[in-house]
Formats: C-alpha cells, sequence, structure tokens
C-alpha cells in the first residue's frame, strides 16, 4: 500500500454570525478584503454572504491536515472578531431565516439562482468536503463505485443540522434534505468506465445544462481538475477534532480498498435506490437509525455497521498514521449523544431555548483553537 498516493484536501464551510446576537451576518466581501494577505488563496466567497469556505493546501499525512486547518481556523477567529463577527460550525444555522440571505454578488452565484430559483436561495447550508487522491482514473472510478455504499454510515457520523428556521425539525441532517431539492446531487450512479462518466458529462455540456464536471454535486463523485475522489456527503462537524477523525476514515477507507483492488477484489457495488433507503434513515435518525445489510436481507444497528466500518479500515488508519482518529469516532458510538445533531437536540431539551444551541454551537467551534 503506497501511501503517497492517499493525498488529502478539505474544503470547510463556515456560517459568518453576529458575535453579539448569533444571528447570521452578510460579511463575507469585508472577510475577504481583510483575509487577502494571511490566508489568500485558502479562502472564498460560497452562494451567500453569511458564509466563508476555507481551503486547505494538499497533504500527505492527516497531522498536516490538522495542523494545517487549526492554523486556518486561528487566523481567520482573529480576523472576524475585530469585524465584530463569530465563526459558526454546522450543517444548518438553528434560527437565521434563509430568506434574510443576500446571495454573493459574483456572476456564477446569479446563474445559479436564476435557474433554480428558490430551491438554491434555500440552501443556506453548509458542508465538509474532502478529497483523497487517486491517481489511477479507472480505479478511481471502481472505488467510486464501492464507497457509495458506506455514504450513510459517513453522514450519520457528522450529521449536525437538526435546526432549520427556529425548528427543532426532528431530522438528524436536515441540511441533507435541503441538498436534494437541486439538479444532480444525491447518490452518485454507478459508472461502468470512466468514458461512460466522460459521456455522461460531455452530454449534459452538449444540451447546455452544465459548462463542466463541477456543475455534479453527487455525495461523492471524480474531481478530474485535482485527480481525487471527492467526498460531499458531511454535514460541516462541529469540532475540529470531530472534522479532522472524519478526513482520516476518508483516506483509509479509499487505501482500504484500493489495497482491494490491486488484488483483483472488490466489495459489493449496491444499486442506488438501495443505498437512498440506508441514506434516509441516517438523515432522520443519524446514529440511532437501523439500516439494512442487503447482502443478508436483515436490518441491523447503523452503530453497529459503523463499528464494523472502522475494523474494515483500522489496518489502513495504521499504515496512514491515523489510528488515534479511527478510536476517536469508535468513542463517539459509545455516546448517545456523540454527533454534533445528538449534543444539540441535548442542549435544546434541557433548556427549550433554540439561542441555547446557537451559543452552544460557537463554543464548540472553538474547541481545540485558541485564537
Amino acid at each position: 500500500m503506497k501511501e503517497e498516493a492517499f493525498t488529502l484536501g478539505v474544503e470547510e464551510e463556515f456560517q459568518l454570525v453576529d458575535r453579539q446576537t448569533g444571528e447570521l451576518s452578510s460579511a463575507i466581501d469585508r472577510i475577504l478584503e481583510q483575509s487577502r494577505t494571511e490566508l489568500g488563496e485558502h479562502i472564498k466567497a460560497e452562494l451567500v454572504q453569511s458564509a466563508v469556505e476555507l481551503i486547505s493546501s494538499v497533504h500527505s499525512s492527516i497531522q498536516g491536515v490538522r495542523d494545517e486547518l487549526s492554523r486556518h481556523r486561528t487566523l481567520l477567529t482573529r480576523i472576524v472578531r475585530k469585524e465584530g463577527l463569530a465563526l459558526m460550525s454546522a450543517g444548518t444555522h438553528p434560527l437565521s431565516p434563509w430568506q434574510d440571505q443576500k446571495i454573493t454578488e459574483r456572476e456564477r452565484y446569479f446563474q445559479l439562482v436564476e435557474e433554480q430559483q428558490d430551491a438554491i436561495r434555500a440552501q443556506v447550508i453548509f458542508g465538509l468536503h474532502v478529497h483523497v487522491g487517486i491517481p489511477d482514473p479507472e480505479r478511481a472510478l471502481r472505488i467510486m463505485n464501492q464507497v457509495r455504499t458506506w455514504l450513510p454510515h459517513l453522514l450519520a457520523l457528522s450529521g449536525n443540522s437538526p435546526f432549520w428556521g427556529g425548528r427543532y425539525t426532528g431530522i438528524k441532517s436536515y441540511r441533507s434534505l435541503l441538498w436534494q431539492g437541486g439538479p444532480r446531487s444525491g447518490i452518485t450512479p454507478i459508472f461502468s468506465s470512466h468514458a461512460e462518466l466522460d459521456q455522461y458529462i460531455q452530454d449534459l455540456q452538449a444540451v447546455h445544462f452544465i459548462s463542466g464536471g463541477g456543475d455534479i454535486w453527487w455525495d461523492v463523485r471524480l474531481n478530474a481538475h485535482f485527480g481525487t475522489l471527492e467526498f460531499r456527503i458531511f454535514d460541516m462537524p462541529a469540532t475540529l477534532e470531530d472534522t479532522v477523525a472524519l478526513v482520516a476514515l476518508c483516506q483509509a477507507l479509499v487505501a482500504t480498498l484500493t489495497w482491494l483492488d490491486e488484488r483483483n477484489m472488490q466489495t459489493q457495488v449496491l444499486p442506488g435506490d438501495y443505498i437512498m433507503e440506508n441514506k434516509w434513515q441516517a438523515v432522520r435518525y443519524g446514529l440511532d437509525a437501523q439500516i439494512a445489510d442487503f447482502t443478508k436481507l436483515c436490518r441491523l444497528p447503523l452503530r453497529e455497521s459503523c463499528a464494523e466500518l472502522l475494523d474494515f479500515v483500522a489496518e489502513a488508519a495504521d499504515v496512514l498514521g491515523s489510528r488515534n482518529e479511527i478510536e476517536y469516532l469508535r468513542s463517539l458510538l459509545q455516546k448517545p449523544d456523540g454527533t454534533g445533531a445528538d449534543q444539540q437536540i441535548a442542549v435544546y431539551q434541557k433548556s427549550g431555548q433554540v439561542q441555547d444551541v446557537v451559543q452552544y454551537l460557537l463554543q464548540q467551534t472553538m474547541r481545540g483553537i485558541n485564537p
């Protein structure tokens, strides 16, 4: 197993909120101006002006990812504080109405709004994207087909958006429901070859539905620009530790499947409809879900299935130096409130105040950060 092949890149979408009220603040242009010197190409705008994205460098180790994400969060926190703002890390804002959010003044975003109207205006949502390098495009496609099976597991581990518009929705990842409202999203189709995927993209370009592969927003996709497999399923986690652990899991899973592929071995490739059934359980119940094992035609607790996933990638994690991160995820499975969603719900059930959830998220975002 050549660990140097599994390079890592991370994109984190944070919420910009007023430090006094905790409400979303449309301040991205001010923040970009103030951060140009210190963060440069590592920071960019998103669809709404109350979002900011941090983009990592390319790393070969999980420790490199951890160090840079911590450094970037520290720098950005200093900058936003000077503007009377704070960073918040969650898949949705518990209170602020989507109707009040301003679209970022970029031609690309204006085009998307023209095409999708309120379907995209309502997507005031925040996610984590993880890139894992796979140099061989055909192998990358085979691995993409296989990792789809574990998308519900990855989502449940990251679930962090149970509130929307001041309401407890009863859904562990409400962000996922909002995201599914747009085109070319959700569970990735199965492709038999890279040529078939290329033809699909070319056909959509030919009829002017997309300008390129970047307009396809599946839960996991091949990113031709970076030569990576890009995981897009995640809610934005509450803490730095959660984020780093999920990045490590993506890398270890890709490494494990690569090791099998080198030996002409593959795991089962499930139909998208089957995976969607399990994904819905993860969206609704998070780690408390019961999902289907379609090979044995039985149901089992998602926590148990996640533990099996962690066992599956354990050897690769040892090689990659991420055993501690995998064990951190294993510890979450033992807690009734291990995920961000469960912790938000616990805070709300204690006080009955959604504003208390906002304050809790602000605190969680700063865990491990000392600006």
